[in-house]
């Protein structure tokens, strides 16, 4: 009789589509919340003064350059090491060089798009994404575990502006 009851309760939930999403989204803001948490307590260990974005993106700049801002179309040369919220370092440009990428053109995490865009030539800061503007759920399906939050160390050594036509 167990069986059939929960069978039945199952294939209420796929029946009524509501309460399949009101469960989904439920279980989301918890997982949301908990990864929030795990980051504010990571802050406040390490003292760090970090600003926030409306996505959730963390960042402290802590060296301040005297170059040119970064913009949408800018080329974006960096240095950098990425954690993991454990600490373990999964990339850096000691192992794999200087990252290079056109701003806005995707091909990297949202969230250090979002980031670069807040600094200038010679900045150097922290940002720490949240999974969702990271690797998501799947991960990089390399170092990256699925659900990881990422902590980006870097520095902004040069930009190559975007010829404007």
């Amino acid at each position: 009789m167990a069986c059939r009851n929960s069978g039945q309760k199952a294939t209420s939930q796929l029946e009524d589509p509501g309460a399949l999403k009101e469960s989904l989204v439920r279980a989301n803001q918890h997982v949301v919340g908990t990864e929030d948490e795990q980051i504010r307590n990571l802050v406040n260990r390490y003292g760090w003064q970090m600003k926030e974005t409306g996505t959730g993106l963390r960042y402290l700049i802590y060296h301040k350059g005297n170059g040119q801002n970064a913009e949408t179309g800018d080329m974006a040369n960096i240095h950098y090491e990425v954690r993991l919220i454990t600490g373990d370092i999964v990339y850096s440009s000691q192992e794999s060089g200087i990252k290079k990428f056109r701003i806005g053109s995707g091909g990297v995490e949202s969230g250090l798009e979002e980031g670069i865009l807040l600094l200038h030539q010679g900045d150097k800061a922290k940002m720490i994404l949240p999974s969702h503007l990271a690797w998501g759920l799947i991960g990089d399906q390399n170092k990256i575990p699925p659900k990881s939050t990422l902590i980006y160390d870097l520095e902004l050594i040069s930009l190559e502006k975007q010829i404007k036509k």
